[in-house]
């Protein structure tokens, strides 16, 4: 019933964008569909460039708005009410930076953000079962690591393990770790915590876009890469070993 809800739905959209689909029972009958285009050409906010005034958009003054008085009045000094350049809180522009690398966490191309990261799929692409980390091959020339090295990524918020690719086509001076990979945690000696699986959440910033956009922020992070001869093993499939009450005397 949900999923027939949904579909309904979901049809009923389709037709306000002049697209026909099938009934539910039609198209498990046939088990697939070819969507026809409309006959006329479709673009960007065609009824209201047609006639404003009686299709106005859902802003407050019913136009295109550029500058925003609602967002004005907030007065929230990360957010003008217009768009602008903001400096990130990391980047490799800013004087003291800190760290030499810019990370870059792009969502995964084998699941979806965490989701089945135990499947198969998901696991072919590993190295050693720790996710990949791209870099420039100058980046990793420098460092001495080689393509396959198992590498630890660290800043002062953590730290964690990867497995390196080399890719000349990521531009020097950036490194990129997919995300979703399942945290793996192993407490280090300095009482930090480092993925044994190559998390990027133990790297990122823990903050918001802006007061008004609540938004990740994980595009502006910086750190730095080494060489791991003896990383920890990744462990993130195994089960929680499971705690049995002590049994008393009835």
């Amino acid at each position: 019933e949900w999923v027939e809800h949904l579909y309904h739905r979901s049809r009923q959209r389709a037709a306000e964008r002049e697209v026909d689909l099938p009934t539910l029972p039609d198209l498990r009958r046939t088990g697939w569909y070819e969507v026809t285009p409309p006959a006329e050409p479709q673009f960007l906010l065609r009824d209201f460039r047609a006639d404003p005034d009686a299709n106005p958009l859902k802003t407050p003054s019913g136009r295109i708005e550029i500058y925003s008085e609602t967002i004005a009045g907030f007065g929230y000094d990360d957010c003008p009410p217009h768009p602008a350049w903001l400096e990130p809180a990391e980047w490799l522009g800013a004087e003291d930076h800190g760290y030499p690398l810019h990370l870059i966490s792009n969502q995964p191309s084998d699941k979806l953000h965490s989701q089945l990261d135990h499947g198969a799929v998901s696991r072919s692409g590993k190295i050693d079962g720790r996710e990949p980390v791209v870099l420039h091959p100058a980046d990793a020339a420098a460092r001495g690591i080689a393509a396959g090295d198992a590498v630890q990524v660290f800043n002062d918020r953590g730290a964690c393990y990867c497995s390196a690719v080399l890719d000349d086509g990521v531009r020097q001076g950036v490194i990129r770790i997919s995300t979703g990979a399942w945290f793996d945690p192993e407490t280090t000696g300095d009482d930090k915590t480092a993925c044994k699986h190559g998390n990027p959440n133990m790297l990122t910033l823990d903050k918001g876009g802006s007061r008004l956009a609540q938004g990740p922020i994980a595009h502006s992070c910086l750190v730095e890469i080494e060489r791991a001869d003896a990383p920890p093993a990744p462990t993130p499939f195994e089960p929680p070993r499971i705690v049995r009450p002590t049994e008393t005397a009835g």
